[in-house]
């Protein structure tokens, strides 16, 4: 009892220290949005293109890719890509995820906010942008440009459409009642 008074108490104690030293850092244990694209171009042919995205399935990537795939979508943003500094920290160092601001894309999207105005929209835009790091600012901007599809061979509206079960409305269908 004595020598845990000792120690200091903003240090782990060493059965903390082992538990935490066999799991993973940030870097290692969040893929990015890039990574996961990345595999997609790099798999062989359609099912194993779909597989990849139904493996990192989640609600932000879902959201990034129906904003470049579906036509509905309309970006409230300049055309092309905007003037701003690409961050070049390495992965799990200094920069966000797109996972995390992908909740706030809506604000991009035509018609969805009508109180923020076009000047606040691009500078949040370059914001993100420049908080990401710079592949998942190339996906952020391929997404806007509705351009993934060029950057990611293989990564098609039929390839995403498949993954999440979407249809032609890129939703999913509701089951008939009977």
């Amino acid at each position: 009892m004595a020598e845990q008074q000792q120690r200091n108490p903003n240090l782990m104690n060493p059965k903390a220290m082992e538990a935490v030293a066999g799991t993973r850092g940030i870097s290692e244990s969040v893929v990015l949005f890039s990574e996961v694209l990345t595999k997609v171009n790099n798999a062989k042919d359609k099912p194993k293109k779909v597989a990849v995205l139904q493996q990192y399935d989640n609600a932000p990537l879902r959201q990034v890719l129906k904003g470049a795939f579906d036509p509905s979508i309309k970006w409230d943003l300049p055309e092309g890509n905007p003037p701003y500094i690409a961050n070049e920290a390495p992965i799990g160092t200094e920069h966000g995820l797109l996972r995390n601001e992908a909740k706030r894309l809506w604000h991009f999207v035509t018609g969805a906010d009508a109180e923020t105005t076009k000047t606040q929209k691009e500078t949040m835009f370059i914001q993100i942008l420049e908080g990401l790091h710079a592949d998942e600012a190339k996906v952020l901007l391929g997404m806007k440009n509705k351009s993934l599809n060029k950057m990611y061979k293989g990564l098609t509206e039929s390839v995403v459409r498949e993954a999440f079960g979407w249809n032609d409305k890129f939703v999913r269908p509701e089951p008939e009642q009977k």
